[in-house]
């Protein structure tokens, strides 16, 4: 986002902050950033401040991002949206926040993982924004709009209702799958020299942060639990159809499945 930022004019300056040194100073050596600054100066001299940190991090930190802020405006771009909110729900700047989820991003994390244009075409969610400032939502507004998204609203709790459907169940299925091939390659060394374009692609999201979506599970357990439940029962409609041999109902679970081409096109 900063790179985009700079690229399309958006911001003159931008600074960085980060906990880890060796990832500040090559966010500035990769001319990410412009220069890396401590929370409190960075927040004096920017007009806007993006929090992308996990989210258990966000939610400590953005009671005091609020604290320091004059008129500045706030956004964050976590997967999760209602604990964060919440935690700055009864903070007196509550309104100078805007809480939004770029729908987009990697299986790679660190300063070396950012790419230009990756916005483009994507969905980024704004939540709760009758909660803030008509010049706050303005703004994140015509910055997404400027990125090339298209913007959907909802309140922060349909919001990871949602986001554990088309997000969250995916990265679990893609770590557990991970997992049962790596323990299967014990005794097989040749499954992953016969890994096909289709294996890589179910598994890619397996090489995700795991610090990261540990935290993003755990703030949005219960949705996620609800989802996977689901989930096993779909896997054991295709266990059952293998063990009794039933090739008609296989059939129709995967033709069912097919449907979806209708709305992923």
């Amino acid at each position: 986002m900063a790179i985009a930022l700079k690229d399309l004019g958006i911001a003159a300056k931008t600074i960085g902050v980060d906990a880890n040194k060796e990832h500040a100073k090559k966010a500035i050596e990769l001319k990410i950033v412009d220069e890396v600054k401590d929370l409190e100066e960075g927040i004096k001299e920017a007009d806007l401040v993006i929090v992308a940190i996990p989210v258990h991090s966000a939610e400590e930190l953005l009671p005091k991002i609020m604290d320091h802020i004059t008129s500045q405006v706030v956004m964050d771009v976590s997967s999760t949206k209602e604990t964060i909110i919440n935690s700055i729900k009864n903070h007196p700047k509550r309104p100078r926040f805007v809480a939004t989820h770029p729908m987009w991003g990697t299986e790679n994390s660190g300063p070396e993982a950012a790419v230009k244009g990756a916005f483009t075409g994507k969905v980024t969610v704004i939540s709760d924004k009758d909660h803030s400032d008509k010049d706050a939502v303005t703004l994140v507004e015509d910055i997404y709009t400027k990125l090339g998204m298209r913007i959907l609203y909802m309140d922060a709790a349909s919001h990871d209702v949602h986001a554990a459907y088309v997000s969250h169940i995916s990265h679990i299925t893609s770590f557990a799958l991970a997992n049962t091939v790596l323990e299967k390659e014990k005794e097989e060394d040749t499954i992953f020299a016969m890994a096909s374009a289709g294996f890589e692609s179910t598994v890619r999201l397996a090489k995700s942060n795991p610090a990261m979506w540990t935290q993003i599970f755990m703030q949005n357990r219960e949705n996620i639990l609800d989802v996977l439940n689901e989930h096993i029962s779909q896997l054991r409609k295709f266990k059952a159809c293998l063990e009794k041999e039933n090739e008609d109902y296989l059939e129709e679970l995967i033709s069912n499945a097919n449907k979806i081409r209708k709305i992923l096109k």
